[in-house]
C-alpha cells in the first residue's frame, strides 16, 4: 500500500482516494494518516455471510467511484456480489497459474520445477484465475532459507504492483 502511495500517487499523480481493510489493528492505518488518505475499516465478522460483507465493501468502493480497486495483502475470498461489481487487481506472490490460494510463498519455495515470482491479475470469480497482466520471475538461489526466499518475493512485489498500477491508469 506505501509503495502504491509513494510511487504512484506522490510521484505519478495517481489519487489514492481511500482504503479499506477489515482488520480494525492492520498497520497500515496509522501508516496512512500522513497522507490524509481516508481508511474504512469493514470489518467481516459484523456480518452473517460472505455476501453481506461483500455487498459492504461494494458500496463503500461505489462511493469513491474509483477508476481501479487494488487488492494487496487482502486476504479474503470474494464472491461474484464483489467481483462482478468492481474492476479491481490482485497482487499474487506466485507466477500464476501456479501456487494459487493463500500459501502461495510456502507452495513456490517448495516447488523448485516451477518458476517463483509474483503476478498482477483481474480478480475474476476464479479464486487467483482471473487474466494476468505482469509477471515478475524470481531467480532462485541455491540453499536459500525460506525467510530469505519470502523477503525476496516481497521486494518484488514492492516494485510490480506499482509499476503495474501506473501503467494502468496512465
Amino acid at each position: 500500500m506505501l509503495h502504491i502511495i509513494k510511487k504512484a500517487h506522490k510521484q505519478h499523480n495517481i489519487e489514492v482516494v481511500a482504503s479499506i481493510t477489515n482488520k480494525k489493528d492492520a498497520n497500515g492505518i496509522k501508516k496512512l494518516e500522513a497522507y490524509n488518505i481516508p481508511v474504512h475499516i469493514i470489518n467481516n465478522k459484523d456480518y452473517d455471510s460472505r455476501e453481506e460483507f461483500d455487498l459492504a465493501l461494494v458500496n463503500t468502493i461505489k462511493y469513491y467511484q474509483p477508476d481501479l480497486v487494488i487488492l494487496a495483502g487482502f486476504m479474503r475470498i470474494l464472491t461474484p456480489i464483489f467481483t462482478q461489481n468492481i474492476k479491481s487487481i490482485n497482487l499474487h506472490p506466485s507466477i500464476l497459474p501456479h501456487c494459487k490460494g493463500a500459501k502461495a510463498i510456502e507452495q513456490s519455495f517448495s516447488n523448485t520445477n516451477i518458476p517463483a515470482g509474483v503476478s498482477v491479475h483481474w480478480v475474476s470469480d476464479e479464486l487467483d484465475g482471473g487474466d494476468v497482466i505482469q509477471q515478475k520471475e524470481l531467480k532462485r538461489i541455491k540453499n536459500e532459507d525460506f525467510d530469505s526466499f519470502k523477503n525476496r518475493i516481497h521486494l518484488l512485489e514492492y516494485e510490480l504492483l506499482p509499476s503495474t498500477v501506473i501503467e494502468l491508469l496512465k
